[in-house]
């Protein structure tokens, strides 16, 4: 099966995705700079959540370049992903809503280590079809040290926001900084191959 279909759908969910997280940015009543003062929670979770749409977007689309061929596993498992991605704008809106109060930012984070192990799991799946003959995908993904410090960093955030969720915030953030640079060990990989 070919993984041209999978990735336009994946493509489309994801810009629709980043088109609803703008929608939550209301428009302010005021015509001065005070009167964007009360939206500055909302913003900020706008931006975290569309920089981390933007990285699995840009992961996945690495992901499947060096990708031959799918099947139905692969198939659910991008769903999965998908599932959990398409929660994003309703954490973060209400996160952002209400002033990253503790239950929505530990909620938030929940949904980005959720997030993060269905992308592992797609991540697998593909591997494991691929097989022997096709290893570009798994000597690139290698141990995969920089997944696991990003869910681990996000198993911390989550009780932490009961704690001090500004702190959960910045290690949400100290993620989203890692995975910035984008992850080059696939293209890398793919273009030996090639």
């Amino acid at each position: 099966m070919t993984k041209t279909r999978l990735e336009a759908f994946s493509d489309g969910v994801i810009a629709i995705l980043i088109t609803i997280l703008v929608l939550e940015l209301k428009i302010p009543h005021g015509t001065d700079l005070s009167s964007l003062a009360p939206l500055w929670p909302v913003f900020l979770a706008y931006v975290l959540s569309f920089v981390n749409l933007g990285i699995y977007w840009n992961n996945h689309h690495h992901m499947l370049q060096a990708t031959e061929s799918i099947d139905g596993r692969i198939m659910w498992a991008n769903l999965n992903l998908l599932f959990w991605l398409s929660l994003l704008p309703f954490s973060t809106g209400w996160m952002g809503e209400n002033y990253f109060a503790p239950l929505p930012t530990a909620a938030y984070g929940i949904d980005l280590i959720l997030a993060g192990v269905a992308y592992i799991i797609l991540q697998t799946a593909i591997v494991r079809h691929q097989g022997d003959e096709n290893r570009k995908l798994k000597d690139a993904i290698g141990s995969d040290l920089k997944g696991k410090i990003s869910l681990g960093l996000y198993a911390v955030a989550i009780p932490i926001a009961f704690l001090n969720q500004y702190v959960s915030c910045a290690m949400y953030f100290t993620v989203v900084a890692m995975w910035l640079v984008p992850d080059r060990r696939i293209e890398k990989k793919v273009q030996v191959h090639e």
